[in-house]
């Protein structure tokens, strides 16, 4: 069990703005991932939004949130309370306890 432990992540990760609604509408969410990717580099944020997608999100409308494998435009991903364009985008490499937050900025009407 320590060394399932010692080859994960955890996270807290947030969805706002009305993303939410696609994680069975709870905002707030303590994860784990594997650490490293099956050839043994280290899990990035793009891993990460693979594993939201396949692991958390329970609406159908995934493209509501990904589009080509990123976060679709008019999301703002903050990597502990920065900017993630500020941290490499998708290429950021998890730590432990890393605060991830998505947040829609498009709105309907």
């Amino acid at each position: 069990m320590t060394e399932a432990k010692a080859a994960s992540i955890p996270l807290a990760v947030e969805f706002t703005g009305g993303l939410e609604l696609l994680f069975s509408n709870q905002r707030k969410h303590k994860i784990a991932i594997p650490s490293k990717k099956p050839d043994g580099e280290p899990s990035n944020v793009g891993d990460l939004i693979s594993w939201l997608c396949d692991n958390l999100i329970k609406d159908p409308r995934k493209e509501m949130f990904v589009l080509d494998d990123s976060v679709r435009p008019g999301i703002l991903v903050l990597i502990n309370d920065a900017d993630w364009e500020l941290e490499g985008e998708d290429k950021y490499e998890l730590q432990p306890n890393d605060e991830i937050v998505f947040v829609s900025t498009l709105h309907g009407g």
